[in-house]
């Protein structure tokens, strides 16, 4: 096993566990519990962690953490395929008629 990120908080551990086990990565949370003794250890010691099953898939599990932490330029479109339609690159799919992009 191979520590991938120590996350901000248990949701965000939650997202970036679900992206991973999209790409078929398989993780674990540590440290799920451990907020509620804050203040009692060190703050550093309970941040919930992102730890790789299998070593191998560190190279993409970082490719994938790179693209969670890069900010999205919401000021660019992207047209539709189907309808021509412009939709805000963070759609995945289209406003108006519902294809995906």
């Amino acid at each position: 096993m191979v520590r991938l990120y120590a996350a901000a908080n248990l949701q965000e551990a939650q997202i970036l566990a679900g992206m991973l086990a999209h790409a078929g990565i398989e993780s674990q949370i540590f440290n799920q519990h451990s907020q509620g003794a804050l203040g009692e250890i060190p703050f550093g010691e309970t941040y919930p962690e992102i730890w790789l099953t299998d070593e191998r898939d560190l190279g993409l599990a970082q490719k994938l953490l790179s693209a969670y932490e890069r900010p999205v330029d919401t000021t660019q479109e992207t047209p539709c395929g189907k309808c021509g339609e412009p939709n805000p690159v963070s759609f995945s799919l289209c406003w108006h008629c519902g294809e995906p992009l």
